[in-house]
């Protein structure tokens, strides 16, 4: 019987220089989507994909998003007394069991790969997750809950896919397609940051992971590759080369780059929209823009 997919790592030790000043105190993983941090769709998405136990690869300077998943008791308490119900539910969700959550130091920027590896004592031989949090994806089945249960069926390596457009393929990780399934495809080779000419495919790799416990042993045996880092996706290669299935999962859903400032800002207002609270407002302010630049020209 396969082994259930039920720890994820989280590789949040990157320093968000595309965002300072704010980062230079604010981790990027706690900038807020309307009300809500990164790193908590993140939780949700792993929770609802059955993850029980949540493994962050850190760095120096990310104390603030250790603190955000404990409990406040002051803050509890004075709510409680106020009697703001709906606000404590909130707050329950930004909580996590004693013992469900690790924090590993990276503390050399080596790439994805060297993150992934750092948490190999705590994955022991399982297989596992890994989510990038910059990576937000709207879905009404979370993307991680689409891909463990077609990992159910299919066993090996799984990555997220999606299609882009071939001059951007050298911003990703890229599908060498074996045989295309729809929603799977069976892979070839990956190939990291190709150029656009030389990419095999506009299938990109974006951020969710199920890997077998064996990319941890290739990982060992990595040197570093495109742009001097450790890539993850060479270790899953290597699994290809060994014989081992790996698997893209075209999901069902949006994805916005959270690591960029366009892809943040896109995201505000998407997330913004898909809430019955705030979407009237907003939509009124965007349609009082489009009328001044109407009136403008």
């Amino acid at each position: 019987m396969r082994k259930k997919v039920t720890k994820a790592i989280f590789p949040v030790a990157g320093m968000g220089t595309r965002f300072l000043p704010a980062t230079k105190s604010v981790p990027k993983e706690i900038m807020t989507l309307v009300d809500r941090p990164l790193v908590q769709y993140a939780i949700d998405e792993a929770r609802a994909a059955g993850i029980k136990e949540f493994i962050f690869v850190t760095s120096r300077g990310k104390g603030a998003l250790e603190d955000y998943f404990d409990t406040s008791p002051v803050l509890e308490q004075e709510l409680r007394k106020k009697g703001k119900d709906e606000l404590l539910e909130t707050l329950k969700a930004t909580n996590m069991e004693s013992g469900a959550i690790a924090y590993l130091r990276q503390h050399r920027a080596l790439g994805l790969g060297h993150a992934v590896w750092c948490a190999r004592r705590l994955i022991a031989n399982e297989p596992f997750a890994v989510i990038l949090p910059d990576d937000v994806i709207a879905a009404e089945t979370p993307c991680l809950q689409q891909m463990v249960e077609a990992y159910e069926e299919t066993g090996g390596n799984m990555v997220a896919a999606m299609e882009v457009p071939p001059e951007k393929a050298s911003a990703y990780g890229v599908l060498d397609v074996k045989e295309d399934m729809g929603s799977i495809v069976s892979v070839n080779g990956m190939v990291e940051k190709p150029k656009a000419e030389e990419a095999p495919s506009n299938l990109a790799v974006i951020g969710r992971y199920i890997l077998s416990p064996s990319v941890l042993s290739n990982l060992n045996k990595i040197k570093s590759g495109a742009g001097g880092e450790i890539q993850l996706t060479d270790a899953i290669a290597a699994d290809i080369d060994a014989g081992t299935s790996v698997y893209g999962y075209r999901f069902r859903g949006q994805r916005f780059d959270c690591g960029s400032k366009a892809g943040f800002l896109q995201a505000t207002v998407a997330f913004a929209l898909a809430r019955d609270d705030l979407r009237d407002d907003l939509m009124q302010y965007l349609d009082d823009i489009r009328q001044v630049g109407k009136a403008a020209e």
